[in-house]
């Protein structure tokens, strides 16, 4: 696995381009894959999870794999974004990282202390980012973090502050010659 940030897997990006190419093809399973995101009728959405091996009995595999196939069909996603999750919670707001309400929102997402958590405080901050329509989210880079939450937690919460918070910075002054 690549551990530089801003990598993406070859399977996180795979994933993601084939959740786009199932909800282009079929609504039918776009619909079936937006309820992966609720544990009441993520079950709906395991024929397709399965199909790309994921392995279901493993909460930490299954959920994060669920929570961005609901992300990209809820949206009708045509193709994996470029901007962190730090950052897309930054940009939902006028004053960025300086919104109380945007603080709130990251420090809510860094309290979680397991990935099932963290796929849970996911869910609605999935639905305002989409609502407000002014990011497009590196979902394959977020599936990577996620699948590694698990083991280095600290260090995905940290990648997610420093988006957030490199966001609301102005650019440095250059230095004279």
């Amino acid at each position: 696995m690549n551990n530089e940030p801003g990598k993406k897997t070859s399977r996180s990006l795979a994933f993601v381009q084939y959740v786009i190419a199932l909800i282009t093809k079929n609504k039918g399973v776009a619909a079936a894959l937006k309820r992966a995101d609720n544990p009441a009728t993520e079950y709906q959405s395991w024929e397709y999870l399965a199909a790309f091996n994921i392995d279901l009995e493993k909460p930490w595999e299954r959920l994060p794999f669920a929570i961005v196939a609901a992300a990209i069909a809820k949206e009708k996603s045509a193709h994996n974004g470029n901007e962190g999750i730090g950052k897309a919670i930054a940009k939902c707001y006028d004053d960025g990282s300086q919104s109380d309400q945007a603080k709130a929102k990251l420090r809510r997402l860094l309290a979680c202390d397991s990935v099932e958590e963290a796929c849970r405080i996911l869910r609605p901050l999935f639905s305002l980012i989409e609502s407000r329509g002014n990011a497009t989210l590196d979902y394959a880079r977020l599936l990577d973090q996620l699948l590694k939450f698990h083991w280095e937690s600290e260090r995905i919460k940290s990648q997610w502050a420093q988006e957030f918070y490199k966001h609301g910075q102005k650019a440095a002054p250059k230095e004279a010659a």
